[in-house]
């Protein structure tokens, strides 16, 4: 894929760096995964890798604001990047935003363009031990003060909420491998035995990183 040199150098230098202060499910290893999916998915499909390369590198700066709004403020950033600006033309600028706001998991609506749809699979990586992990991390950053149960009990909650039969994580690229993972990992989410024993394992992982 032949992807503009000024544009690489500059989300390397200045934007995968924003997102080392953010919290550690969000952190450039998380970005760089979202990249390196966005351009897999986006190989089966006539698009411009330049905005796709962007959109992923783009799609959580807005966390900088805050998560509740990150999807939004991100968009904004979009707008508003004078080196996106100077590379793309207006319509393609608005293309990238509107896929960058239309990747968080909780949108009820599907993503309104292939670019969006591509993003947000992307970021719907599904491997278990990661998405407990970051669910783990996330907790611990953000609820210091719970026990280790109700950081499970928050766990499960939000697992079942999100990746159970029936939540409401949606899959948009058929030719990802995201759907048989999931499956995989709904049955790990049904066994409580095996979540638990995961989970323990990883939370004591985690709590060594935040000692």
């Amino acid at each position: 894929m032949n992807i503009d040199s000024r544009l690489i150098r500059y989300v390397e230098e200045e934007i995968i760096p924003l997102y080392d202060k953010f919290d550690k499910a969000h952190r450039r290893d998380h970005v760089n995964t979202v990249i390196e999916q966005s351009l897999l998915l986006a190989s089966n499909y006539a698009v411009n890798v330049n905005m796709v390369y962007a959109i992923a590198a783009f799609h959580d700066v807005g966390l900088c604001k805050g998560r509740e709004f990150h999807h939004i403020e991100s968009a904004d950033i979009v707008r508003g990047d004078k080196l996106l600006n100077s590379l793309f033309t207006a319509e393609e600028v608005a293309v990238m935003a509107d896929a960058v706001e239309d990747h968080r998991a909780s949108n009820k609506a599907a993503p309104r363009t292939l670019y969006g749809r591509i993003v947000a699979e992307a970021d719907r990586v599904i491997d278990g031990n990661t998405i407990l992990r970051r669910t783990v991390q996330y907790g611990l950053s953000h609820y210091p003060s719970l026990s280790r149960e109700e950081h499970y009990a928050r766990a499960c909650e939000h697992l079942k909420e999100k990746y159970g039969y029936g939540g409401y994580l949606k899959l948009w690229i058929p030719e990802s491998a995201n759907a048989a993972r999931l499956q995989e990992f709904r049955e790990v989410i049904n066994d409580e035995k095996a979540l638990k024993s995961l989970f323990e394992i990883i939370f004591d992982e985690e709590c060594c990183d935040y000692a």
